[in-house]
């Protein structure tokens, strides 16, 4: 599909700059724009590829003012990285949604699945399923007995969804994700450890998308839930009975312990570890690799470090900490002298 510089600055809301009948119809980085695509330009960091970038259209902020000529057309906008989230969303609903059941897939006869759904080669829908309307299951998942998922959600391939699970609304699964697997629960006897039956589900509320290879345990009793409009990456375990909170955020290989609160709006960067049975109050920021070994209540925060402190006092802590061997060789060498004036002394 093809639209003009006008019709997507009237979709926008932005201001043009150039041609308002220049066409576009694919998308690019700004540093390998190509004829016929749209780029953005959101920070001056990338304002030496503007120039040369051979895009026909190019993003910017209302306010930018370009130093050299610029070939592409312009459209100017409060912000530009919103804009092509919007647009790169608009071009994926445009795309041609998959229906139908393959006869290579398998659905129980007490499965009940809504209209427009699309089942792929291999894929297996077990007894008592429940699947909402557009509901797409791709080759090789698994949805096991019980499980219900709501409208217009997406299961790539090999996912594996365990009984009992509800899934809700526009909830995005990426291949290899597993959703109800057991809670990690073991209980110590002479002989070694016994396992403690997990016997919950886990709730996946309404638009949240799990990355690749992402595991969410089910509950030893009630649920685990992911709340409305979380985001995790790929790579993410959240333990048996956590209760992740609406709209947090998680990037690649954070691990959350069981029967963890966490707040609303929270991010955690990547490889952060969550201590279990902690409570992370709303609005909680986490670097990368933070080690979090209790409960941050108050929340509006933000921590790095392990054990995780507050943020501006670990980045004065490690400026002290990259000097350490100078000061160590400092202390000595006083100590040294603070003896030798000692034993003058003595003597």
């Amino acid at each position: 599909m093809e639209f003009t510089a006008k019709q997507i600055a009237d979709y926008l809301g932005g201001k043009i700059d150039g041609n308002a009948d220049t066409r576009v119809s694919a998308f690019s980085k700004i540093e390998e724009g190509k004829t016929g695509s749209l780029t953005f330009l959101y920070t001056d960091k990338y304002e030496q590829y503007l120039y040369d970038t051979e895009a026909s259209i190019v993003l910017v902020p209302a306010d930018f003012k370009p130093s050299r000529p610029v070939n592409a057309t312009l459209i100017r906008l409060a912000d530009p990285r919103e804009a092509v989230a919007r647009l790169l969303n608009l071009y994926e609903q445009s795309k041609p949604r998959r229906t139908g059941i393959s006869k290579q897939a398998f659905v129980a006869e007490s499965a009940k699945v809504g209209k427009d759904c699309y089942i792929g080669p291999f894929a297996y829908v077990g007894d008592n399923v429940e699947i909402g309307d557009g509901t797409q299951i791709y080759p090789n998942s698994t949805v096991e007995e019980g499980v219900k998922i709501g409208n217009n959600t997406v299961i790539y391939p090999n996912v594996s969804i365990y009984h009992g699970c509800v899934i809700g609304s526009n909830v995005i699964l990426h291949s290899g994700c597993v959703i109800g697997a057991d809670g990690f629960g073991f209980a110590p006897t002479p002989d070694g450890y016994e396992k403690i039956p997990q016997i919950g589900i886990v709730t996946i509320e309404d638009n949240v998308e799990i990355g690749a290879n992402t595991c969410v345990d089910r509950s030893t009793m009630g649920s685990t839930y992911v709340r409305h409009g979380v985001k995790l990456d790929n790579l993410v375990q959240i333990a048996h009975n956590d209760d992740i909170g609406a709209n947090t955020v998680m990037s690649a290989q954070v691990g959350v312990a069981g029967s963890t609160r966490i707040g609303e709006w929270c991010m955690f960067g990547g490889q952060v570890g969550i201590a279990g049975h902690a409570e992370i109050g709303d609005r909680t920021y986490s670097g990368a690799q933070a080690g979090i070994a209790g409960s941050i209540r108050k929340g509006n925060t933000t921590v790095q470090g392990s054990p995780a402190i507050d943020a501006k006092r670990f980045a004065r802590a490690s400026a002290v900490f990259k000097n350490l061997p100078e000061i160590y060789r400092q202390i000595n060498d006083m100590q040294r002298k603070l003896d030798e004036m000692q034993n003058k002394q003595s003597e």
